[in-house]
């Protein structure tokens, strides 16, 4: 019999897997996924990050977020310059730029949607419920 920590675990689980079928869906629309959107979002919000870090930020691993750079590079929205030492710098093109913008309106308005049916008290309370979660890890 199922305990009711593991239904709150799966049913977080199943909200996420959700969201990001959905997104996934939505976003292929305008040629792109939800992974390669990530990646452009946590680059804009990272400068000068390095590739390790920019994959743990995107829930990737090196080699992962190395192949992904490379197909967003060759899409035209990625450019990699040579940091310190081995480091390597990403950046966004103008074309990355808006594909992120394009992306943005589809992932917010998907999630309005998606957080409707709870009020802004109840957003909140999530909100601070799962940030808790978070500090804790």
């Amino acid at each position: 019999m199922p305990t009711q920590v593991e239904d709150l675990g799966l049913a977080i689980k199943k909200v996420q897997s959700r969201h990001h079928r959905s997104l996934d869906n939505r976003l292929s629309q305008v040629g792109i996924s939800l992974v390669q959107w990530n990646a452009l979002r946590e680059i804009e919000r990272n400068p000068g990050s390095s590739a390790h870090r920019l994959a743990e930020l995107t829930f990737n691993s090196d080699q992962a977020f190395g192949t992904l750079t490379t197909r967003l590079e060759r899409l035209g929205f990625v450019e990699r310059q040579p940091g310190d030492g081995r480091a390597i710098l990403h950046s966004l093109t103008a074309d990355g730029r808006q594909m992120l913008d394009k992306g943005r309106k589809i992932y917010l308005h998907f999630l309005r949607m998606a957080f409707a049916p709870l009020n802004a008290d109840e957003r909140s309370l999530l909100l601070n419920l799962l940030t808790r979660l978070l500090d804790r890890s």
